[in-house]
């Protein structure tokens, strides 16, 4: 079979190998079997959020598994095919069954991703929080670069963003901005952008053209709804109201309805300043520390599962998940997975799925890529 086949059978392989391993497949045709026990007895529906439960992890399951052995079954069909075809000199047929590969391989990447989007809270809405580092202006500057790029991505997946909280650079710039993001699995894509970002480019704020590098933090949790219970001490709260300030129309106003809220324990602080009422703000506010809280034991649970350290810590050098180069040469580069791109406009543009992907497969294979940083 020739190389370009064989390369795309690898990543087929590659592609089920994951999956299997996510699923626990063995385990998984277990309780799969379970679940379709469970559907046939009729006192289900006595429970009906039980029920839905059960009906939503079968789906999942079902669709997973169903997947992975159509993938296999076709793989193997046309790996036969192509060496019938080789064997009778059938080039154009051969030609054929290298383009369904071809084909099959994007399927089954696209299904691979799709189904590590299985987590807890993976199918909900997102806040995003991005949070300007040391460096002044230019920090500044580039925090809202980051809020533009995942603003684009957000919009090239057909979901809706707004903008929850925002506080503008002294010069140019954010501070700090919260973006709510709506969509399916918003959370599951983006919570692997949790981080700091590094940016290198010669800054248009400097008057002697010097390379300057910049750092933002990025921070996500997922939208929580009633059906999760979140415990919250009140007396533990900190509430200030404060005067909202941003870019100007809907985020300008001249009464303190902006609202922040700290959580004592925990040190995690949320804000919003969108509406023009403070009770208003105060509610999402509010949202927004019971998702940041649901997120924080999600994190915990992860961390004493995989014995690893959090990903959020200082916004600086030696942290960053990211880099950007845009001078003296072009480069964005994962410091996770070693993935990389050449053209940094395309990626500030919203082009980050390869990114997305890559981390959330190496959250099942738990395998770090030893990468070089780069100037």
């Amino acid at each position: 079979m020739r190389a370009e086949a064989q390369a795309h059978v690898d990543s087929i392989n590659e592609a089920l190998q994951l999956l299997r391993r996510f699923l626990d497949w063995d385990r998984a045709l277990r309780r799969l079997d379970e679940l379709n026990a469970r559907v046939e007895d009729p006192t289900l529906w006595n429970d009906a959020k039980a029920a839905q439960d059960v009906m939503r992890e079968r789906r999942r399951l079902d669709e997973a598994i169903t997947a992975t052995r159509s993938i296999q079954t076709e793989m193997d069909s046309t790996v036969e095919l192509i060496e019938l075809a080789d064997a009778e000199g059938d080039a154009e047929l051969a030609d054929e069954g290298a383009r369904s590969l071809a084909e099959l391989a994007e399927r089954a990447n696209r299904d691979k991703v799709k189904a590590l989007l299985a987590g807890e809270a993976d199918a909900n809405d997102t806040y995003l929080e991005i949070n300007s580092g040391a460096g002044g202006t230019e920090s500044n500057d580039w925090a809202e670069m980051l809020q533009r790029m995942y603003t684009r991505w957000a919009e090239r997946h057909g979901m809706k963003v707004e903008l929850v909280d925002y506080h503008a650079g002294e010069q140019a710039g954010i501070k700090s901005a919260t973006l709510l993001v709506k969509g399916e699995n918003a959370y599951g894509y983006a919570k692997v952008e949790s981080g700091v970002h590094r940016l290198v480019r010669i800054s248009p704020y400097d008057s002697s053209a010097r390379r300057h590098t910049s750092f933002s933090s990025v921070w996500v949790y997922p939208v929580i709804d009633d059906s999760i219970d979140i415990e919250i001490n009140d007396s533990e709260l900190r509430i200030d109201t404060y005067r909202a300030s941003g870019a100007g129309g809907q985020h300008i106003n001249t009464t303190d309805s902006a609202v922040r809220i700290t959580h004592i324990p925990t040190g995690i602080v949320v804000a919003c300043q969108n509406q023009r009422s403070q009770h208003k703000n105060k509610a999402e506010a509010y949202n927004q520390l019971r998702a940041r809280l649901y997120e924080h034991e999600l994190r915990k649970r992860e961390e004493e599962a995989n014995a690893v350290n959090a990903t959020k810590t200082d916004i600086g050098w030696g942290h960053q998940i990211r880099s950007y180069v845009l001078q003296p040469y072009q480069l964005v580069k994962d410091l996770r997975t070693g993935v990389t791109s050449t053209s940094p406009g395309d990626v500030l543009d919203g082009d980050l799925d390869d990114f997305m992907a890559a981390a959330l497969s190496q959250r099942v294979t738990g395998e770090a890529v030893a990468v070089e940083d780069v100037d």
